[in-house]
C-alpha cells in the first residue's frame, strides 16, 4: 500500500504546485529547491558556476539568464547553450557539454549527497521541452549519477523528434546501452518518474514503465540530476520548462 500512497501524495503535490505557481517569484518561490544545487553554463573550464541550495530558495532566490520563471504561468525555464567550442560556454570537469542542471544535495545541509539504491528513491518531474539540441540522442533531462565512479549510470534524453530514450552505461567503464522509452511531441507536457528503488532501475513516461538492466554496476550509491544538459553539435540552445518536480527517499 505504501507505494500507492506515495504516488497519490506526489500527484496531489504536483497538482497543488501547478495551481500555486506565482509568475512574480523566482523559481525557488514556486518549487521546493532545498534538495538541489544548480550548475550553470558559466564560469571556467572544469569549474562551472554553482548556485547553492540556500541561494535558490524562496521568492527572492536566484534567477538568471538560463534559470528563470515564466512570467506567463510561473513555470521554471532552463536554457543551455550548444557546443562549447562555438558558444564559449563553460563545462564541468570530464564533460564536453554545457548545462543548466539541478544536482541533488542534502536538503538539511545543502551539501552534496548520495544514497544506496535500497528502499524508495524516485525523481518525478512534469515538464515539456520547447527546444531540443541536435545531439545524437538530444538533450539530457534527467540522470541517475553514480557518486564514487563520478559517471552517469543512466541518462535520459529528449530528441528534436520528440523521442525519449535512456542510455545506461554498461558498468563504470562501459559504453551506453540505449533504450527507447516513448515519444512526446515538442512543446507537449509529460511526466517522468526516474526510480532506482530496491536495487531496480526503472523509468516511467506518463505511466508507462520500463525496467532497465544495470549490467555490472552492482549497487553503487547515486544521486539525481534534472534539468537541461545540452548535448548539441552546433550552437543551438535547448529549452526545458518544468511544471513540477519532487524527490522521494523512503
Amino acid at each position: 500500500m505504501a507505494p500507492k500512497s506515495i504516488t497519490g501524495l506526489l500527484s496531489l503535490l504536483s497538482i497543488t504546485a501547478v495551481l500555486a505557481l506565482n509568475p512574480s517569484c523566482a523559481p525557488g518561490g514556486n518549487f521546493d529547491l532545498s534538495p538541489w544545487s544548480l550548475q550553470l553554463p558559466t564560469g571556467s573550464a572544469g569549474k562551472v558556476d554553482t548556485i547553492k541550495s540556500k541561494d535558490l530558495q524562496g521568492c527572492n532566490g536566484y534567477t538568471g539568464p538560463t534559470f528563470f520563471t515564466d512570467k506567463g504561468n510561473g513555470e521554471l525555464i532552463l536554457t543551455a547553450p550548444g557546443n562549447p567550442d562555438i558558444t564559449g560556454c563553460a563545462t564541468t570537469s570530464g564533460s564536453e557539454h554545457c548545462r543548466t542542471e539541478l544536482r541533488e544535495v542534502d536538503p538539511a545541509t545543502g551539501q552534496n549527497t548520495d544514497w544506496p539504491p535500497s528502499g524508495t528513491n524516485t525523481l518525478t518531474v512534469t515538464m515539456k521541452v520547447v527546444q531540443a539540441d541536435d545531439g545524437s540522442h538530444g538533450t539530457a533531462i534527467g540522470q541517475v549519477f553514480a557518486a564514487a565512479a563520478s559517471k552517469p549510470l543512466a541518462e535520459m534524453y529528449y530528441s528534436q523528434k520528440g523521442d525519449i530514450t535512456v542510455g545506461v552505461k554498461q558498468g563504470p567503464s562501459g559504453g551506453q546501452a540505449i533504450t527507447k522509452l516513448g515519444s512526446v511531441p515538442l512543446g507537449t507536457y509529460f511526466t517522468y518518474v526516474m526510480s532506482y528503488s530496491d536495487g531496480v532501475l526503472s523509468i516511467s513516461i506518463d505511466g508507462k514503465k520500463t525496467t532497465l538492466d544495470t549490467f555490472s554496476w552492482g549497487t553503487p550509491n547515486c544521486y539525481f540530476k534534472s534539468g537541461n544538459y545540452n548535448q548539441g553539435k552546433t550552437a543551438i540552445n535547448s529549452e526545458v520548462h518544468i511544471q513540477s518536480i519532487a524527490v522521494v527517499h523512503a
